[in-house]
């Protein structure tokens, strides 16, 4: 082995990056139905699109051949905003530089730039031209069945004679420290591994980061191009190759790479660079058949809308985000932002069990249960929570990190008292239940989790006067109404799950603890004099931030009559704020399609999501006009909207049921695909 670098001590993380080259292998597009063309890119005004496979994830950039984020999921360091831990923006290994001709080509030299997401292959394509010299093709993808790997297929056309040098670089963001730069051959007789290798601290020293990459050429074995190593600075090397073309030729070329922290094994430098090593010895079109495979298994759960195309369109870009952020037989979660950004500090919220999650759960149960063990990899921290606090049970942080200890910041209240999030913690594992029926499952965690979250609201109700059990000094699912008392979501789900223990107990043959009855029968729900439900003992009818009394009536069946209903809808439709996040609108649209108002619940719906898309390629922000994407939150909220209000999808003990519903005047047909886990079609007309 040639090589010029050394080994250090101490424990390492990795990410795998593939760059790949643009050959015939994946020529073949998707139909337009599944294609989101980046329309008039214009930097200035540029919200990227992510390709990711639920551990890293990139983002795109308007920039020729560049990545503007590279996230790295699970792993966590204090720095940045709120004094709090972030998820670690690491290592950007996925950057190419590329020079014609003795010239570095740069957004001011090239002309019709396009980029387009074929959703169905998971994959990015960037095409433009350079001058009058050459025509590039990058294709780009994280891939779906290496974890910590991404691949980007190159080629260029010559259109006259010309020299070009492309460039494979890592570069490190400010975030990490100590940062170390290595070049590598590996050297066999039918091959040789170039690696291009940095290692670095997270920002306190917490964890090690590596990431590693390597160039994927197609000439055979000794006539490949040479590759020279630079090392410009500690933040930034590169290897790169020269080579001539003649006027209509094309070169195709490929980098693989890797990237991970000790977050995900204890020696990532190695593991990087074992893992750059084991996809390029793969090679491309070993690579794109099982990436390809993986998302077509992913895709046979579909929603197919039949005369509305930019419907389909933004209900599958949803359905195509929450795929990639989200991954089976881990025990990761969501944030707000999926892996998109660094937006929220890479918490998880509520957001994933009453939003994300449930899609899922109808979808991809199997997906599902990574975010249930998520949470209960994490029941020591939330029961010393619970225990700080005074409680009893566990009690789940409002944002929770890689540990699951509490990472809301200080100044907001949120921490201390949004504690309806426990509920919808206990919610999320029952719903688990009823859909797969798995009684080991329940056994072994969901009955050991909802016994904590019912002991902890046992132990959180307060008798009043009135003989009542209330819930005081919270924020609701309204966070513009802070430290309130009986608060109408926080209620309604306490009450819900401890209905969920108690039938999660004598499901098992257990004897159920008959406190949880009690208590929950003796939880109020409050009501104005005309019988409308009021968000909390001293709301007067200000405007809210987002759905809480709503709530009640879905996903929650605690307000179940029809004139109830339809009385919170009037009331709070108009109340609700314009700058709201769009997870809001969201619950408006599926209860007035399961009302049967098919038409009513459409401009809901619409108002879900189309406000809120961002140039150039319509991905979501959190409210209307904002500049966070991809939120993917308001995405789960809108395909509830279409799976359990159009589709009419109810999950009850019976498991996945069918409400009648009609669809609006725009939609021809509904196909819901892969229903389940009996895979079911289903279809509204």
């Amino acid at each position: 082995m040639k090589t010029r670098f050394s080994r250090f001590s101490g424990a390492f993380a990795l990410l795998n990056v593939i760059v790949l080259s643009g050959s015939n292998v994946f020529s073949q597009a998707s139909g337009p139905e599944w294609q989101i063309v980046g329309q008039g890119i214009n930097p200035a005004n540029y919200y990227g699109i992510t390709v990711a496979n639920g551990i890293i994830g990139l983002v795109s950039s308007p920039e020729p051949m560049k990545v503007k984020d590279v996230v790295l999921n699970g792993a966590f360091d204090t720095y940045g905003r709120g004094r709090v831990s972030n998820i670690l923006k690491v290592f950007n290994f996925a950057n190419m530089n590329l020079d014609v001709d003795g010239m570095r080509l740069g957004p001011k030299d090239i002309v019709n730039y396009r980029q387009t997401l074929d959703m169905k292959q998971a994959a990015l394509t960037t095409t433009f031209d350079y001058k009058d010299k050459i025509t590039v093709r990058q294709t780009m993808m994280a891939l779906r069945h290496l974890p910590f790997t991404a691949l980007s297929m190159v080629e260029i056309t010559a259109k006259k004679d010309c020299e070009i040098v492309p460039m494979s670089v890592i570069e490190s963001p400010e975030n990490l420290k100590e940062v170390k730069n290595f070049y590598s051959e590996v050297d066999r007789p039918h091959v040789t591994i170039r690696l291009l290798t940095s290692v670095a601290k997270s920002p306190s020293g917490r964890h090690t980061v590596a990431a590693s990459n390597s160039f994927i050429f197609e000439e055979p074995h000794g006539q490949e191009p040479d590759v020279i190593h630079e090392d410009w600075d500690y933040n930034m090397h590169l290897a790169k190759f020269k080579k001539r073309l003649k006027a209509g030729q094309t070169y195709r070329f490929s980098v693989v790479g890797s990237v991970s922290s000790t977050a995900h094994t204890a020696d990532p430098h190695n593991e990087a660079e074992r893992l750059t090593v084991f996809a390029a010895l793969e090679r491309t079109q070993r690579l794109l058949q099982r990436h390809q495979a993986e998302w077509t298994k992913l895709w046979q759960s579909d929603i197919v809308i039949d005369g509305d195309p930019d419907a389909q369109r933004a209900v599958r870009s949803a359905l195509y985000h929450l795929y990639s952020f989200a991954r089976e037989n881990t025990a990761y979660s969501l944030s707000p932002m999926g892996l998109s950004g660094l937006g929220y500090n890479g918490h998880v919220f509520w957001d994933t069990e009453l939003w994300m999650y449930p899609p899922l759960l109808v979808l991809k149960p199997e997906m599902a249960k990574s975010l249930l063990e998520y949470r209960f990899e994490r029941m020591a921290m939330a029961k010393q929570n619970a225990f700080s606090h005074g409680y009893d049970g566990v009690m789940f942080p409002w944002e929770s990190d890689a540990d699951g200890q509490e990472a809301t910041p200080v100044w907001a209240l949120t921490g201390p008292f949004q504690h309806h999030i426990t509920g919808c913690v206990g919610w999320a594992f029952w719903k688990y239940y009823q859909v797969t029926k798995d009684k080991e499952w329940l056994r072994t965690r969901g009955y050991p989790m909802l016994k904590e979250v019912a002991d902890f609201w046992v132990s959180r109700v307060e008798k009043g006067q009135d003989g009542k059990l209330h819930i005081n000094n919270v924020i609701g699912a309204n966070e513009w109404q802070e430290n309130i008392d009986d608060n109408a979501f926080t209620n309604g789900m306490a009450k819900t799950v401890l209905g969920f223990a108690t039938q999660a107990a004598q499901e098992l043959g257990i004897t159920p603890d008959p406190e949880w009855a009690s208590v929950a029968a003796n939880i109020p729900i409050l009501k104005f004099p005309d019988g409308t439900t009021k968000e909390n003992r001293t709301y007067d009818g200000v405007t809210i931030k987002q759905a809480d009394v709503n709530l009640l009536a879905y996903p929650l069946t605690v307000v179940n009559d029809e004139a109830a209903i339809r009385k919170d809808l009037a009331y709070y439709g108009p109340r609700y704020s314009p700058e709201g996040p769009a997870m809001g609108w969201s619950v408006l649209s599926t209860l007035h399609a399961r009302l049967n108002e098919p038409d009513k619940a459409y401009d809901w719906f619409v108002k879900s999501y189309k406000p809120n898309e961002v140039p150039p390629f319509g991905v979501l922000s959190e409210t209307a006009g904002g500049t966070n994407p991809y939120f993917a939150t308001g995405a789960g909220g809108m395909l509830q909207a279409v799976l359990n209000g159009f589709g009419g999808l109810d999950i009850t003990d019976n498991g996945i049921t069918q409400l009648k519903t009609r669809l609006p005047k725009k939609w021809k047909s509904l196909t819901i695909k892969g229903v389940g886990p009996q895979q079911r079609t289903i279809q509204v007309q």
